[in-house]
């Protein structure tokens, strides 16, 4: 099972971002493979604090009871969407708000988890939280009218000027209430990008203790595709049982 721990916005936060991007594009951002960027569907974007990649049954068990430690030590705390950027000249994101002091610390101890279950390390940069929109995944081709000719057209150019266009967006702030761990199915969501199954929750400043989303997050909270039983977590690979 791939794993990751993340904070998921309310559906009301997902909203206010789609509809600044509506005002960017002219449309609502598409959610699929179409044209040179692959883009996030609005109900699978997330604030990724750690990546755990592919674990076994036991280590998943590790990672749930640690998060549920961790969240039992962190109390809710309130951050917003806020600003934009490009990393790589491939990946556009919102940036974070708010006390993003607090957030910095969870993501802390969420990689340092990580380490001490798997002996990884999670290369990535968790120093910037931030929420995936869009990613290049090809050279678009674009139409000189001029000259009428058919000539290549350079995507990063376009999440670079959506980056600057938003670059003064301000969401509503929300608080965070808790963590949810994540499985990844690469290839197979949207457009040829990941699926999400969430596959429990793990509530701030509360006894250490998970809920399962067999019926998906807490209202507010936006679906991330149909959520496994806690026992997925222990389901030997393969298994249909």
């Amino acid at each position: 099972m791939r794993l990751f721990v993340a904070v998921v916005p309310p559906a009301a936060v997902g909203a206010h971002l789609e509809g600044a991007l509506a005002s960017v594009l002219g449309h609502p951002s598409p959610g699929d493979g179409t044209r040179a960027l692959r883009w996030a569907a609005d109900d699978d974007r997330h604030l990724t604090l750690a990546f755990y990649g592919d674990v076994s049954a036991g280590d998943g068990e590790d990672i749930g009871q640690g998060l549920a430690g961790i969240a039992a030590q962190h109390d809710s705390f309130e951050v917003q969407l806020r600003g934009a950027g490009v990393f790589d000249r491939r990946i556009f994101w919102i940036g974070c708000g708010g006390d993003v002091a607090s957030l910095g610390e969870l993501t802390i101890d969420c990689v340092e988890l990580g380490r001490s279950v798997t002996g990884r390390d999670d290369h990535r940069v968790r120093s910037r939280s931030h929420l995936t929109v869009a990613r290049v995944i090809g050279q678009g081709r674009a139409r000189n009218r001029r000259q009428h000719q058919t000539v290549d057209a350079d995507p990063a150019i376009e999440v670079i000027d959506l980056a600057r266009a938003l670059a003064v967006y301000e969401g509503p702030a929300w608080r965070v209430e808790e963590l949810v761990l994540i499985s990844s199915r690469p290839g197979e969501g949207r457009g040829g990008g990941p699926a999400y199954d969430p596959v429990a929750a793990y509530p701030l400043g509360r006894p250490a203790v998970a809920a399962t989303l067999r019926d998906g997050p807490r209202a507010g909270t936006p679906r991330l595709r149909a959520a496994p039983s806690a026992a997925a977590l222990t389901r030997p690979k393969g298994s249909d049982v």
